[in-house]
């Protein structure tokens, strides 16, 4: 009798440890908006306080180089959520607009793309998403959420379906083409003056001028005149919005709680969805401008409105941390912390620098390939799987993200192209080199530069076919424009291009020529033969594809595409009369 009921519990607790083992690991991954790696203290910032990200690091692994796909923010998100360069989504933009600008617009994240919430949904996988998207609402009609999140697999999402920008702040300024809306507003006034003008001549009798004619041209005008004005006057309610799943419980958004709302939402989906498998990704929007005044913040470090924002952030990872912790999911959650693209070194006013710090690294974001715009903090914690305080120095990039969750969640490999590698390989230290020997670095849809870690060596090279050009001249950035493009005078040119080995300079100071450099020609043979390859990935069929790839996909950032329709644009209530506020007081019940 002893040995059969023995027999019983050893086989119960057998299957116990069973199912703890076989059961799919939860993912919890961070985002900050903007942040430069020099911002943080693992990264060797020495006054911005950022104990919990530190800790994060010391209980896991940091990625030295790790490489978002993109300068800005909608197409780097793209290439995150999908694994893949966002051309290859159509979110390569040919002109001076690189971002969505409204959500009244028709482009985003197009339907066709397969995001790695969809490959774990598939899976069984409970998706969140709290935070920024800024990947597109609708395509043809208000409600049809063709890019919304819930169509790209998150079932749950609450937060911003566009981002965090000056015009959500009144008295911030405006960030969405603010020479374009002073060009209309001197065209208006000309145009009321030569209004005003025929009518004196009228009234004068020194020329004949029907009345119908002055009746039509001033119609004309006005129709012309609110056309534009629209828009532009009411970007704050057509733009900063939030949303929980399809419905607009906010607008325009209030932005003295959302800090503490997001978090709150964030906590409670990993406590609702504790005991079954679940990915969430929370988006910060922190530390985009309008940075935030939070009280218990404010003031508290020793970089202004800008250290004590991203002295919040490192609170509210803390916090997330804590949450998984405290519910005993440690050993089976790998959490991510990272940032969508380098710090914004042009953003300043009378009170000081509103952007981030890119450390040794050279320019920051929207300029091309220049390693502050596109190099990132990244760190992974898993107890118990990933070795705490490991440092990775290979290249990596964000779209691994796609591939690792999908290998580690057992999905099955994307019928598509991908451009990410898993990385377990390197996280758990089976081996110290990515799959990545070449990656391609983009400005808007222009190929800007190419990094090629060769086999067997410690060097990194980068060349840029162009550079952006800074203003004043001198300077470390675009501050006339405040954000530098992609092409025409904006730009130079290099042949030969420009040769950096990151492995002795970082900070791409010493450009290399044959003199300095013995493998010159080799790096440039290499990186035109790779360009030549990736270039073919566009418009060829792949091996072992059931179908070709037709790529790029239609481009979403065409004035066409990103321009406001009023029938595309979200509204809480009857429209145009859009406008509701959220009971905050539920939400951080």
């Amino acid at each position: 009798m002893r040995i059969c009921l023995l027999a019983l519990l050893l086989a119960t607790g057998s299957h116990v440890t069973g199912s703890e083992e076989d059961r799919k690991p939860n993912f919890v991954l961070m985002m900050v908006d903007d942040l430069g790696i020099g911002d943080i203290g693992c990264y060797g910032n020495d006054t911005i306080r950022t104990p919990n990200i530190d800790h994060l690091a010391a209980e896991g692994v940091r990625l030295t180089q790790h490489i978002a796909a993109a300068p800005l923010c909608t197409p780097s998100r793209a290439a995150f959520h999908t694994g893949r360069y966002a051309l290859r989504a159509g979110l390569g933009s040919i002109g001076r607009v690189q971002v969505l600008l409204f959500l009244g617009g028709s482009g985003g994240l197009p339907p066709t793309e397969t995001t790695f919430a969809k490959k774990l949904q598939e899976q069984g996988y409970t998706t969140g998403l709290v935070g920024k998207w800024h990947l597109g609402v609708n395509c043809e009609h208000r409600g049809d959420h063709c890019h919304h999140p819930n169509t790209h697999g998150f079932s749950y999402f609450y937060g911003l379906p566009f981002t965090l920008f000056n015009d959500c702040n009144p008295g911030e300024g405006t960030d969405v083409l603010a020479d374009l809306k002073n060009l209309l507003w001197r065209l208006t006034l000309m145009v009321a003056l030569a209004l005003l003008s025929l009518v004196c001549v009228r009234v004068l009798g020194l020329l004949e001028v029907s009345v119908s004619f002055i009746v039509a041209v001033t119609c004309l005008s006005l129709l012309a005149f609110s056309v534009w004005f629209i828009p532009f006057h009411f970007l704050r309610t057509w733009n900063c919005i939030i949303m929980r799943n399809q419905e607009v419980v906010e607008q325009p958004m209030v932005l003295d709680t959302l800090p503490q709302r997001l978090l709150g939402e964030a906590q409670g989906f990993i406590e609702r969805n504790a005991d079954r498998p679940f990915l969430l990704f929370l988006s910060l929007a922190h530390v985009h401008t309008p940075l935030f005044n939070s009280p218990g913040f404010a003031g508290k470090s020793r970089h202004g409105l800008y250290g004590d924002n991203v002295e919040e952030v490192d609170y509210m990872i803390g916090r997330m941390t804590e949450t998984v912790d405290r519910l005993g999911l440690a050993n089976n959650t790998m959490m991510y912390f990272t940032s969508d693209h380098g710090g914004f070194i042009e953003d300043r006013d009378h009170r000081g620098q509103k952007g981030g710090w890119n450390g040794i690294y050279k320019g920051g974001k929207a300029m091309g390939g220049w390693e502050g715009g596109i190099r990132v903090p990244g760190i992974f914690r898993w107890p118990g799987r990933l070795p705490a305080g490991r440092v990775v120095d290979t290249p990596t990039s964000l779209m691994d993200l796609y591939p690792t969750l999908t290998h580690l969640a057992g999905s099955t490999h994307s019928h598509r192209l991908l451009d990410g590698y898993n990385l377990m390989p390197v996280l758990e230290g089976r081996t110290d080199r990515s799959q990545h020997e070449f990656m391609f670095h983009y400005c808007g849809a222009y190929l800007n530069a190419v990094r090629w870690h060769p086999p067997g060596s410690e060097s990194v090279y980068k060349v840029h076919f162009f550079t952006p050009n800074f203003s004043p001249p001198g300077a470390g950035g675009c501050y006339k424009t405040k954000l530098c493009f992609c092409d025409g005078h904006h730009v130079t040119h290099h042949n030969p291009p420009l040769i950096y080995d990151l492995y002795t300079d970082p900070s791409e100071s010493r450009n290399l020529t044959s003199d300095t450099e013995p493998r010159y020609q080799e790096v440039l043979q290499q990186t035109a033969r790779a360009v030549e390859l990736h270039r073919a990935t566009f418009t060829r069929a792949q091996p072992d594809m059931p179908h070709p790839l037709l790529e790029p996909a239609p481009n979403q950032l065409s004035w066409e595409k990103i321009l406001w329709r009023p029938w595309l644009q979200p509204c809480c209530g009857t429209f145009p009369f859009c406008g509701c506020k959220e009971n905050v007081s539920s939400t951080l019940a």
